[in-house]
């Protein structure tokens, strides 16, 4: 129940936050002070534990589309969280991946409300408030943690200056949109001593856990081979030919695109179907992928590393000047040090994995548990055998451990590695090289080929510029 007094305080937050947001934003309004790596003029969230007030974590929702409002309905479940703003650079809109949906940060301003007032006496609540610059939430000091459900490219900057603003962060999946993102993600986690939840669900699924710690304990004997599956687009964007569009009233296109570069609005380049362009994302094989390689990394013990090869073998896209660039389908096979093989591939199933031992085999995703013998099924996890991170629930996970100071089950580690993979076979996509690309996972760079080093990272978009990603 919300009592009177914490919803009069929860309604007036807006205007307690206004001189902190003053401060990070600067005397100006301009952020490159603290883009260009300056100390942040705001003080940090109090670190949770059980001397904070009421126990709860405080949380801000930064993108409140399609995923991002399964997020916040995620974080509503929970007592010990309560959502306090919302943010989203669409006012309110259609267009996500259900047609009928609508989406964007009045709507999420309006879920919450209404979902906190059937808890007050008098059945009224106004304090969830509402922004369009994600700054403004950070910059609130009463904010312990937030979400980040927006488009990859804008990953890192967020996650970046809200470690800087004393937040934890529970981020989507992919974690990053590149391999030197993904390094500065953990730089800045480790270094303001954050909590960093990735989105990656599947390991607070029993039915993957299940699998993996077979899997790690040699239950299917010596693992030789991994195949994973992601789905292929479920979306079509206009081909050759397409003309740009009339930005809508109430979406900021130019803070959408933010780091990105430029480029002509059209209705199908944001929203839900960006993952469908490399600008903002990596096609199915990062969206589905950060999933199903995920689970590949957890079984073989992978979080801190990755493979030591990466090869095409297959790859089709749209015709020339489609909206849509990202690979349409994909192939490509990855060998660890170990000498397991990996092959990434396109699949009705959409997401999976398949483990191979010399004993046996487990298959594991959204189709359901197979295995090979039967007995499998009904295999335990021994005292002898090496138990993985229990969590049920992703959300919950994430809020235990803001108040523990613990790492979550998907620690910005794990997240690194695993979004790592997906970007390697992208990067050998986008080559098109019928060539075996060497990889040293523990410097994070190619030894025979400059030109795939190249796309370890990109250039950024002024003034959207911080030292670790110049």
């Amino acid at each position: 129940m919300i009592t009177a007094k914490e919803n009069a305080h929860a309604e007036t937050s807006r205007h307690s936050s206004e001189m902190s947001r003053r401060q990070f934003l600067g005397a100006g309004g301009a952020a490159a002070a603290v883009l260009a790596g300056g100390v942040p003029l705001i003080i940090p969230a109090s670190v949770r534990g059980a001397a904070a007030p009421s126990n709860r974590v405080n949380v801000g929702c930064i993108g409140t589309g399609n995923r991002g409002f399964e997020i916040l309905n995620l974080f509503l479940k929970h007592d010990q969280a309560r959502v306090v703003a919302v943010c989203d650079v669409n006012r309110g809109s259609y267009g996500y991946k259900d047609d009928t949906q609508f989406l964007g940060c009045e709507p999420a301003q309006k879920l919450v409300n209404e979902h906190y007032a059937r808890q007050t006496t008098g059945g009224s609540y106004r304090g969830c408030a509402a922004y369009t610059d994600f700054r403004e939430v950070l910059a609130r000091q009463d904010i312990d943690a937030v979400t980040i459900v927006v488009p990859d490219h804008w990953h890192a900057l967020m996650t970046i200056l809200a470690c800087r603003a004393g937040k934890d962060i529970y981020c989507e999946k992919p974690m990053s949109l590149t391999v030197r993102q993904g390094q500065a993600m953990i730089k800045a986690v480790r270094q303001h001593h954050r909590v960093f939840q990735t989105g990656s669900h599947e390991r607070s699924n029993p039915q993957t856990r299940h699998a993996c710690e077979l899997v790690r304990n040699g239950k299917i004997g010596k693992l030789q081979r991994v195949t994973t599956f992601v789905g292929y687009h479920n979306k079509t964007g206009p081909g050759p030919g397409w003309q740009p569009m009339p930005v809508p009233e109430g979406f900021d296109y130019q803070t959408w695109l933010g780091p990105a570069p430029t480029a002509p609005y059209h209705q199908d380049r944001c929203l839900y179907r960006f993952r469908f362009i490399y600008d903002y994302s990596g096609g199915q094989i990062t969206n589905f992928g950060a999933h199903s390689n995920d689970m590949a990394q957890w079984a073989m013990g992978a979080d801190h590393t990755g493979p030591a090869e990466v090869e095409l073998l297959e790859a089709s896209f749209l015709p020339a000047g489609s909206l849509f660039d990202a690979a349409t389908e994909t192939k490509f096979r990855c060998r660890y040090a170990s000498g397991v093989e990996l092959v990434c591939q396109m699949d009705k199933s959409s997401v999976g994995a398949r483990f191979e031992g010399s004993e046996g085999m487990i298959q594991t995703g959204y189709g359901g548990f197979s295995c090979k013998p039967e007995s499998l099924k009904t295999a335990q996890i021994g005292p002898a055998d090496q138990p993985l991170y229990r969590s049920d629930d992703h959300a919950g996970n994430f809020l235990e451990c803001v108040q523990s100071r613990q790492d979550p089950v998907a620690p910005v580690e794990a997240g690194h590695r695993s979004a790592s993979l997906c970007h390697l076979g992208n990067i050998a996509v986008r080559l098109g090289k019928k060539k075996v690309l060497q990889w040293d996972p523990a410097a994070e760079r190619f030894t025979n080929d400059d030109e795939a080093n190249r796309f370890l990272s990109r250039p950024m978009r002024g003034p959207w510029q911080i030292p670790e990603l110049a």
